[in-house]
């Protein structure tokens, strides 16, 4: 391993921290973070194309690419399906009890991600994936959110059934940014 991989691999466990310590709603963690490294990166890569060719998604073709040639990545999912209990309604229910019933009738889904999702969860998980970026940034690591690594990622089984909602957060550091001139999904 060489200096720039090292330093990637101690990035990825700083974003961990920061999305660890990020602000919760009511202070109530639900985050869930893993770092992937060698195999599990190449698992992903070779999910994302499976899944692209399958549902003809040709974005998650292109992010295979990515993830091929990435140093590490950062997973952070969201436990979304539980409730803060404030019966806001942003989850489409009137109440949290109602979207909690709702996620525990559902029959196996044909989705990416599982739900319904409290908002305020996944609000969470937004605030959690940018202080990650963040920290990345701030040391100069190159990467890029992917709603698409995080539905491989959670396809592989890399996350527990309580994750509902994942991304993924390949990193790269190499002397041209893999993520910058990417092919358009057609």
């Amino acid at each position: 391993m060489n200096a720039e991989k090292n330093a990637v691999a101690t990035v990825a466990e700083l974003m961990v921290l920061a999305a660890r310590t990020a602000p919760k709603g009511r202070g109530i963690d639900t985050i869930l973070c893993k770092v992937l490294t060698g195999k599990e990166i190449k698992a992903v890569a070779k999910r994302l194309a499976e899944l692209g060719e399958a549902q003809n998604i040709s974005f998650f073709l292109r992010d295979s690419k990515n993830f091929a040639g990435c140093d590490g990545c950062v997973l952070i999912g969201a436990k979304g399906n539980l409730s803060v209990g404030i019966n806001c309604g942003a989850c489409g229910f009137l109440t949290c009890a109602g979207m909690a019933e709702a996620y525990a009738t559902l029959k196996e889904q044909d989705t990416f991600y599982s739900g319904p999702n409290c908002a305020v969860r996944m609000t969470d998980l937004g605030i959690a994936i940018g202080s990650a970026v963040k920290t990345a940034q701030i040391h100069n690591v190159d990467n890029r959110i992917m709603f698409s690594g995080g539905a491989a990622a959670l396809d592989l089984g890399l996350f527990d059934k309580e994750c509902t909602v994942a991304y993924a957060i390949p990193l790269s550091a190499t002397g041209k940014n893999i993520f910058f001139d990417r092919d358009s999904a057609k």
